[in-house]
């Protein structure tokens, strides 16, 4: 689950491998910093040839809220490296969410940049991402595309499991007569990779960073229809076994064993499609050696496109509906007891009830039982009203005898006490806070200021790739701490929280090191947090594992966050 900031936007890389077909001209000097605060999206080059060596410009020094061209306010930084960076921006112009990417005029590949952004532009096909704008001003250069708020990588995906056949086909088919009709146009993608696919929520494939990403990382290629070509097999071959198709792990997938090869997605894992396994390893060919059964290589998009029209059609699974409750028998039919076994192909017939007593015998027979029932009842209802009689007397005489002593026997409530917070801090154990500089704001005594997360693409388990977010408070002293009242900013989905008691203020402490308190979670705006039992600590750690879904809004665009607005402990 990527930061929703990765959604729209994907320059730099995940360490991956090189695809076998790109190891001959593979890159040096690809510009992946070592520093991965800064590299916070990257991935290898995939098919890449040369990559220039970047300029020794530095890269401009913009900040939150800085305005291009009077328009384009950015908001949050979603990569720093090569001397270029990319933002997630607001057009305050026509009110919408935009990434941009942004480096300095004198730098090495900023006319490169400007002359891919433009034609991507031109192809103005709804399968790529847009580029919204392309300017070059003020010793910058950047380029603004489309930010979808709504549309989810194929790298989450992959994390939840393979997608399902009638998935895969869609995706692999899609890209596939995206990337032919670009490639018509003399346009290349060069680094379409699990980060650069995208699916929105009305299930079309998009696919962002079309000759752009290539160009802000100097990424190029002598056959750049092959090398899109096995970038699709790659695309297919991991959708399909939730693997990388190589040695190296890459995009949160797990590589393949080393020593054994390029081996078909139906030999890794049970149950895969065999039409869909044969197409991605005629896509993987190496070196134009074809790695399938006896099938001819696809080595552009355009012979892709026509090996799966040649596939049958993987259609949708069946949609499952529940069975409906069995039939309930009434009265004297209901149930089966005393009643022989139907056996099949016997149709059974209901006996018929015997008539009602309608003789003269009968008739007295019925006149006698009711005579007996309304004695009975006479005489019922006589002995409950002396029973009551009784009880209300006895009643009155308890009452006239009061003890001194009656209510010592009870226990006195044990009184609530507010423990004071005296300080806090943003609990980061893997070194990338969220808002550390707004902690205080969650113990202000105003509701309407917040200390935030940022926006995630899945939820509301942050986990695997954020295990979680969360703030350490000091009471000061070490207290008896029973309950946490914590307000939230966001309601819906749900958000789950646990209390933790901690040694220090510290950050970088592990989980494992502290003691644990209580959990709770809430699909509303105030989470209730009670220990079973009072803990004696001065460090509490509220510790938010899962958030809800939320559109967007002035600070962040729309996913999975939460914000956290007054904290309240008692014990």
């Amino acid at each position: 689950m990527a930061e929703r900031s990765t959604a729209a936007v994907d320059v730099a890389g995940h360490s991956g491998d090189e695809p076998l077909t790109a190891q001959a001209d593979q890159s040096t000097a690809d510009g992946v910093v070592k520093n991965l605060e800064q590299d916070t999206d990257s991935d290898e080059a995939q098919g890449s040839g040369g990559a220039e060596r970047p300029g020794k410009t530095s890269p401009p020094e913009l900040h939150s809220g800085h305005k291009l061209a009077r328009r384009y306010r950015l908001e949050e930084c979603v990569t720093r490296l090569d001397g270029f960076s990319s933002w997630r921006a607001v057009d305050e112009k026509l009110r919408r969410a935009v990434g941009v990417h942004i480096l300095p005029a004198d730098h090495t590949r900023a006319r490169s940049v400007l002359a891919a952004a433009r034609s991507s532009a031109l192809l103005g096909d709804p399968r790529f991402v847009q580029v919204l704008d392309a300017v070059e001003e003020n010793d910058l250069v950047y380029v603004v595309h489309e930010w979808l708020p709504d549309a989810t990588e194929l790298t989450t995906l992959l994390a939840a499991g393979p997608l399902e056949p009638h998935d895969a086909y869609q995706m692999v088919s899609q890209i596939a007569s995206a990337m032919a009709a670009a490639h018509r146009e003399g346009l290349a993608h060069l680094r379409l990779n699990p980060n650069a696919v995208l699916r929105t929520s009305s299930g079309q494939w998009r696919i962002r960073g079309l000759a752009v990403n290539a160009a802000l990382r100097g990424v190029t290629s002598e056959t750049p229809q092959r090398t899109d070509t096995e970038a699709i097999g790659a695309l297919l071959y991991a959708a399909l076994t939730q693997r990388w198709p190589y040695e190296n792990d890459a995009y949160g997938l797990s590589g393949l064993p080393k020593d054994i090869g390029l081996i078909a997605p139906d030999q890794v894992r049970a149950g895969v499609h065999r039409g869909l396994s044969e197409l991605a390893m005629r896509a993987l060919v190496n070196d134009g050696a074809t790695a399938s059964r006896h099938e001819a290589a696809c080595t552009t998009p355009e012979e892709l496109v026509k090996a799966i029209g040649e596939m049958p059609r993987i259609r949708p699974p069946e949609p499952t509906f529940a069975a409906p409750p069995e039939y309930q028998r009434t009265t004297y039919q209901q149930g089966t007891y005393g009643r022989p076994t139907p056996h099949p192909g016997v149709t059974q017939v209901v006996p018929t009830p015997p008539p009602p007593l309608q003789s003269r015998t009968g008739k007295a027979l019925k006149w006698a039982v009711s005579a007996l029932l309304i004695a009975a009842l006479g005489l019922g209802s006589w002995q409950l009203a002396d029973a009551l009689m009784d009880q209300s007397k006895s009643d009155e005489t308890n009452q006239t005898q009061t003890t001194d002593d009656g209510d010592k026997s009870s226990p006195s409530p044990t009184p609530v006490k507010d423990l004071k917070i005296q300080d806090a801090a943003e609990y980061y154990p893997d070194g990338k806070p969220q808002h550390a500089n707004d902690v205080k704001l969650t113990y202000d005594g105003d509701s309407s200021t917040y200390w935030r997360s940022y926006s995630f693409d899945g939820g509301p388990v942050l986990a695997p790739f954020k295990d979680g977010v969360g703030i350490v408070y000091d009471l000061g002293s070490e207290h008896s701490l029973s309950t946490a009242s914590i307000g939230l900013h966001y309601g819906g989905n749900y958000t789950a929280a646990t209390l933790y008691a901690a040694d220090s203020l510290s950050s970088s402490a592990s989980l494992d090191s502290m003691k644990k308190i209580a959990q709770a979670q809430t699909t509303g705006k105030e989470l209730k947090i009670s220990a079973k039992t009072p803990v004696k600590t001065r460090y509490v750690l509220v510790w938010l594992t899962a958030a809800p879904y939320s559109g967007g809004d002035q600070y962040s665009g729309a996913g999975y966050k939460q914000a956290i607005t007054d904290v309240k402990f008692t014990g």
